[in-house]
């Protein structure tokens, strides 16, 4: 009775509230237009997507070293996300809402989504690394706050508190993703955008990209670690970031959006 009450009430047929409806409908589009993009069309998008929340980290690090305020920082971050909204680009870590739900309701297959992470992934990584090499170059005393900062990743041992770090962190993106979808107008998603980035940069959680810049850059000025030391941080934490994004807000939303991913497999295999 509940459920032919909401048809009845609702402006839809669907089994589920019209919000429900509008917000499922306009991630799945989307998402299936990324995942038919090209490679060069993923790699040139996800290049620019590291350029432009390296321009995050570049204030995030001024913030850093003028203040001593992780929290201040945080908000100072907020201008790569920003940019990353304004221009359409594409960050590794906004990849775990939109793509899948466009792939578990048939719009796309499991090989374009692993496509779309890999290559925005690298493109990010490449695009962030050169921002970076050109930043410390520039500004040198930013570089001497990143060797600090890159620390406390690098040094972090692969205990409970790391992982517990790294899992919200990947939520927390997703969680930022899912907010701007369901903004209807753009002061709402630059709020999520600012927010998203309080939490992750203020509360220096283990994101996969953000923090792989800070080490870059710190590496650039001639760190006491190095690539190596990179890497044993960076495949735990992008894992960790995955699961996070993926357990703790995207399968939460594919189940509210069961009967919708239903009838748009059922469409899209008539």
């Amino acid at each position: 009775m509940a459920q032919t009450a909401r048809e009845e009430l609702g402006e839809t047929d669907a089994p589920v509230e019209d919000q429900v409806v509008q917000a499922f409908d306009k991630i799945v589009d989307e998402g299936a237009q990324r995942l038919h993009r090209s490679w060069r069309e993923v790699l040139t998008t996800g290049l620019a997507g590291g350029l432009e929340v390296a321009t995050g980290v570049v204030s995030l690090l001024a913030v850093y070293a003028a203040t001593g305020s992780h929290l201040l920082a945080g908000l100072a971050f907020s201008i790569g996300f920003i940019a990353l909204m304004l221009a359409k680009s594409e960050l590794f870590t906004e990849g775990f809402l939109v793509p899948v739900t466009a792939v578990v309701a048939g719009r796309a297959g499991v090989g374009q989504l692993g496509k779309l992470w890999a290559g925005t992934l690298v493109a990010n990584l490449v695009g962030g690394w050169l921002v970076m090499w050109l930043v410390v170059h520039a500004l040198p005393e930013l570089g001497a706050t990143a060797v600090e900062s890159g620390r406390t990743f690098v040094e972090a041992p692969l205990d409970l508190q790391a992982v517990c770090l790294a899992l919200l962190a990947g939520a927390f993106i997703t969680l930022m993703t899912r907010m701007q979808h369901g903004a209807d107008s753009e002061t709402g998603k630059l709020a999520a955008a600012v927010a998203g980035a309080f939490l992750l940069a203020g509360l220096v959680l283990f994101h996969s990209i953000l923090d792989s810049l800070i080490i870059f850059g710190a590496i650039h000025h001639g760190a006491p670690y190095g690539y190596g030391d990179w890497l044993a941080w960076f495949w735990y934490t992008t894992l960790l970031n995955v699961v996070g994004g993926l357990v703790v807000v995207t399968f939460l939303r594919l189940v509210r959006s069961k009967e919708l991913i239903q009838r748009e497999r059922s469409a899209a295999h008539s």
